[in-house]
Parts: structure tokens; sequence; C-alpha cells
């Protein structure tokens, strides 16, 4: 893993030790001795993690920590504070100040390379969601990621897996203002309520008898509909070992006994904080990728679609020797709609008749709008025969009621006509049978319109 680290202390000798530890692990390096001089880095590199001194003479590590967060260019590079303090107080400050965690000097080798290497995964996949999201700008959904960046409105919905009822009564009555909180002292019952429910958080505490928590931690990292879950471990004080695993597990964040209650609500509102983030990112991504293979006016499939998924199902076909069909309809003289009642009457038209489509095909056809006035329906294991008959039941559902405006109440007489084409041993490609399927759409228009036509054997 590589990634360009920035180390800020104002003491020369702090500098080199963290620089030589990242360097002997191949991170690029950068320093700055100052808070003024951090933020202008950030401003003009690629920076994926920030090693913090929180005690340095102007602007200390707090302040520059909320800048960095306050600041859209910057709000997602993790930021570690690193401190001679090791007081609850000041690590509740930093994390409301949207640190992602503490490292305390003298920093221990094994927690800093494995909290540095845990937070560069996080960052790694946050950064390819977002990059992914940039291309909702440009179909118009930008509104989903201004509704909000994270903030925790409502509780959040937490599991906790914990061996032992006093301890699960004080982290209840901890969380009381920000979560629900579900219980359960028994790891794989944990495991399956975590996948069957919308948990946002899962604490395990690492006080059971004859069970090693980490076991648990791994199973949630393997389920595919837990992977992305925030698992929280507590842990005691010195189990340096466990919570390296832990963090090289996939586990999100740790935090010791004693717990201290404030410093327990601010690691759990960060990664709720980060879960609701993610979330609604990769939500926004895949709105995008059903933009970008739906027709936004009949909310149909696209040409950019039908020609990929068109090659799924023909090679499936030759594979299984099974037949596959072809439908492609043109409105009969679409122009003097448009011409005669305008494109908002056009655009009506176009989309009652993609609902006259979808109500007559079967749910494993394909249905696409081709472009303008045309649509394409595949049709998977259907014969000549049958694609025939389908086809003619459309025309017919076109023909024989009219579409009606909503507008004007005018109710237009509206045709089509159709052309279909079968996969047989002489087409050979996709391009072929579309091909076959247009030349008898295009017999179809000479010879009158409003009729089908299937493509010569």
């Amino acid at each position: 893993m590589t990634a360009r680290i920035l180390v800020v202390d104002d003491v020369p000798a702090n500098v080199k030790l963290l620089e030589a530890r990242l360097l002997a692990e191949y991170f690029d390096v950068l320093t700055a001795e100052d808070g003024l001089k951090a933020l202008a880095i950030c401003e003009s590199t690629q920076v994926d993690l920030i090693l913090l001194d929180i005690m340095m003479p102007g602007m200390d590590g707090f302040e520059v920590c909320e800048r960095l967060k306050s600041d859209p260019r910057t709000t997602h590079i993790p930021v570690v504070m690193v401190t001679a303090l090791d007081y609850p107080a000041d690590r509740v400050r930093g994390l409301k100040a949207g640190a992602d965690d503490f490292l305390t000097k003298p920093v221990n080798d094994l927690q800093l390379i494995s909290r540095v290497k845990s937070l560069l995964r996080l960052k790694t996949l946050s950064d390819e969601l977002r990059m992914r999201n940039e291309t909702a700008r440009n179909f118009g959904i930008d509104d989903l990621m201004r509704s909000g960046d994270g903030r925790v409105d409502e509780d959040g919905q937490v599991l906790l897996v914990d061996g032992r009822a006093n301890s699960q009564e004080r982290i209840i009555r901890a969380l009381k203002p920000i979560a629900e909180v579900a219980v359960t002292s028994d790891p794989q019952a944990a495991l399956v309520e975590a996948a069957e429910k919308p948990f946002e958080l899962v604490i395990v505490n690492s006080n059971f008898d004859g069970y090693d928590p980490l076991r648990l931690c791994s199973q949630l990292r393997s389920l595919e509909r837990t992977r992305f879950l925030p698992v929280l471990l507590v842990t005691d004080q010195g189990a340096d070992e466990m919570i390296v695993r832990a963090l090289d597990l996939g586990v999100n964040d740790y935090i010791v006994r004693p717990l201290d209650p404030n410093e327990l609500v601010a690691r759990c509102l960060t990664q709720i904080r980060r879960k609701r983030y993610n979330d609604r990112l990769r939500a926004s991504v895949q709105h995008t990728i059903e933009l970008a293979v739906t027709d936004a006016l009949t909310g149909l499939n696209n040409r950019r679609y039908l020609d990929n998924h068109l090659k799924i199902l023909f090679n499936r076909s030759l594979t299984r020797g099974r037949p596959l069909s072809v439908l492609i309809t043109d409105i009969d003289r679409f122009k003097q709609v448009n011409d005669t009642y305008g494109h908002d009457a056009g655009d009506e038209v176009l989309r009652e008749f993609a609902a006259r489509i979808r109500s007559t095909v079967r749910g494993a056809d394909l249905a696409c709008r081709y472009g303008g006035e045309e649509f394409v329906v595949v049709m998977p294991d259907t014969s000549a025969e049958v694609s025939a008959a389908v086809a003619e039941r459309l025309r017919a559902a076109v023909q024989t009621m009219p579409f009606t405006l909503r507008a004007s109440g005018i109710a237009l007489d509206v045709t089509a006509s159709f052309g279909i084409a079968s996969r047989l041993e002489t087409v050979e490609t996709p391009e072929q049978l579309m091909k076959h399927a247009d030349r008898a759409l295009y017999e179809a228009k000479n010879a009158g319109r409003n009729r089908v036509v299937a493509a010569a054997a």
C-alpha cells in the first residue's frame, strides 16, 4: 500500500522519527513545522493521511483539524492526532474537531503502522466512491449529496456484542443520547442479527471468556451484507497485539478500558457519520449507473444498455442452443404528432407507447428505447412464431386504444410498424440479428404501415 502522508510537528526530532518509520514502510512522506504550512500543502498537493501534533505554537492541532474538516477539498483526508497528552478530554475535543484517531507519544510502532494502513484502506474506498459520484453531476442529481454530509440528526442504530451485563449497562447508558442500542452476549447470534437488520455500527467488547472476539470481527468483514458495517472494538490497556490484528482484519476503530463515556460517544458518532456518508455515496453511484443506462423520458433501458446486454443474451442463446428473437417497432407518422400538437404532446405519446410495451412483454424480455420513436424488444427463449404473436398483440394494443393528451384531452389514433427476426444458424452476431429485424421493419413501413413483418429465413 503506497500513499502520501503529511507529518505536522514543530519539533524536528519528532518529525524525523515518524518520517523514518513511515519511509521504512515505503510511504511517501511530506513534513510541515506548523499548521499554516500544513494547510498550504494540503491545498496544493494530494495528501492521503495527516499525522498532526496537537501542541504547536500559533495554530494548534485542534484548529488545523477543524479547518481541514470544514474545507470540502480536504475534509476526506484522515487525520491522526499525535500528542504527548493522554487525557480523555483532549481525545474528545479532537474527535469533535473531526480527527479520525489519536496516537500518544512515544508512538507505538505497531499501532502507528496498523492505524495508518487501516485509515488508508477506508480512504481508498471513499475516494473510489466519490470519484464515481462526480459523474452524477452530469446527470443532474447533485441534490443526493447536498442533502447532508453524514450528520447524525437521527439516533444511530448500534449493535452491542458484550459478554457482561454490567459493561452492557454502562455502554447503553453512555450512548442513550445518540443511539438505539440492541444488545447480545452471543457472538454467533450477533453475526446473524448484524446481517439481517440495518445497524450502522457494531461494538464488539473483548471481555468474553473462552471466545476470541476477533473471530466475530473477521466474520463481519467476510459477509457481503456486513462488509461495510463499521466495527468498534473495546479492549484492555496494553492489548497492542489484539489492536494491531483487529485493524488488519478491517476493524474501523478501537477504544480502551476504562471507558470514558464522552470519548465513546465521540468515536461512535464518527463511525455512524462516516457510514451514512458512504451509504449515500453508494446510493448516488448506483443512481448514476441506472441513469446511464435508462432513457429519461420513457424509463425504459436505452441504446447503450441494449448494445451491451444484447451481446450477453445472444452468446447465451448460442451456448445453450436456445432461440432468441428481436422486435423493432417504429411509431407511424410520428413527425405529424410533433408538427401538429407540439413536442410536449410527442413526448406524452412516447411515454404512453413505452407503457404499452411494458404491459405487453414479459418480465424476462428486454424493452429499450432505441432512439427517437424507435423501440426494441429482445425476447430470450422465444421462437419466431411466438415473437410474431407478441408483436401482433402489441400492435393491437397500440391501435385499438387512442392516446389521450392530458393537457387538451385530445384523443390521437396512433399505429406502429413492427419488424421481427430470430437467431438462425446463418445469424452469427447480434449486429446481424438487429439488421434483419430492421430490414423487416423497413418492409412493414413500405407495405403500408401498422403491420408486423418477419425477417425472411
